[in-house]
């Protein structure tokens, strides 16, 4: 992909290209059929497809295997990537808990760059705010991380329009990670024009919606009973039928645009105003390889007359977010 696509993050020195790898699914948390050898290999599947942006966490894995994947996969190409990782969450017994105070930070932070196997990441976010700790506190800790050298730019996810300015008052923003696809679009009236006006970039994740929306299930699908998607609106009932007929409205556009339904939506969200990447989730080399098939072209004009008249007919969805 040549890097004349490469998008900015913030008013940094950083370029990313338009999809990244969301390093979650790897971890085997909430995805069935995981192991170690597909997990490395959909790594190193991502790089090779020319994707140079990794999305990772403290808390992805109950003891940091998304990071140390990425760390062992990727530590040769260090100086060509892209890593950006949160803190501010971590599991007891089990349960995510979460801890935004100064001291947590730096705390995570170090043992992140260790499992990373680096000096530094690219980007580091607040993974979430804490109710218990001011989102100011939780941004003077990260600044000093910056500072330090620790990471070269700072991000904050799952904040409200308010958190960001409150934290960007404190510390240097460069990016928002929120949840964002087709059928969940509410940012667009509140977080995103803000960081449009004040140089934010947004890095999206969920643009298939845990698949759902990369069109490979079928009516008749049966979810495991340990598949996490189990818990969302959008995989049941009405709701569950309502995006299976939008999907078909999809699937003739991308037969035209000799694409496939995934890559047609994720080059639709990766093209909407302020958008910067979307992080896709994967756990198997040619989810991410088709993933990235979504990034170094355009749709035309009709066919983006075609997929908005199909979002207007299938209307609001019932929507849930979560960390």
């Amino acid at each position: 992909m040549s890097t004349s696509h490469h998008r900015r993050i913030g008013l940094t020195d950083l370029f990313v290209t338009p999809i990244a790898m969301g390093c979650w699914p790897i971890t085997g948390i909430t995805s069935i059929d995981v192991n170690e050898a597909d997990s490395l290999a959909t790594i190193a599947a991502a790089y090779d497809s020319g994707i140079n942006f990794f999305d990772t966490a403290y808390c992805y894995g109950f003891s940091g295997e998304s990071e140390r994947m990425v760390g062992h996969v990727l530590s040769p190409h260090r100086e060509r990537i892209v890593i950006a990782t949160k803190c501010g969450i971590h599991w007891v017994d089990g349960k995510q808990v979460r801890d935004g105070s100064a001291a947590r930070l730096h705390q995570e932070c170090d043992e992140s760059l260790r499992r990373l196997g680096t000096d530094r990441v690219d980007l580091l976010y607040l993974h979430a705010p804490d109710p218990n700790v001011p989102v100011t506190e939780s941004a003077a800790g990260l600044r000093e991380l910056l500072e330090a050298g620790k990471t070269r730019s700072v991000g904050l996810s799952n904040a409200t329009t308010e958190q960001l300015a409150e934290f960007a008052a404190v510390c240097p923003l460069a990016a928002y990670q929120p949840h964002f696809n087709m059928l969940q679009r509410e940012i667009e009236t509140s977080q995103l024009p803000w960081c449009i006006e004040h140089n934010v970039s947004v890095f999206v994740y969920w643009p298939l919606m845990k698949g759902l929306l990369a069109g490979h299930l079928p009516r008749d699908y049966v979810f495991d009973a340990k598949d996490g998607r189990r818990k969302y609106p959008m995989f049941h009932g009405e709701e569950w039928q309502k995006n299976q007929d939008f999907l078909d409205r999809l699937r003739p556009i991308a037969a035209e645009a000799g694409r496939t339904v995934s890559q047609l939506v994720l080059n639709w969200t990766i093209h909407q105003p302020g958008i910067t990447a979307a992080l896709c989730g994967a756990k198997r080399p040619q989810q991410i390889i088709e993933n990235a098939g979504g990034m170094g072209w355009e749709l035309t004009t009709d066919q983006l007359t075609s997929i908005n008249t199909a979002l207007a007919e299938r209307g609001p969805a019932v929507s849930r977010g979560a960390v």
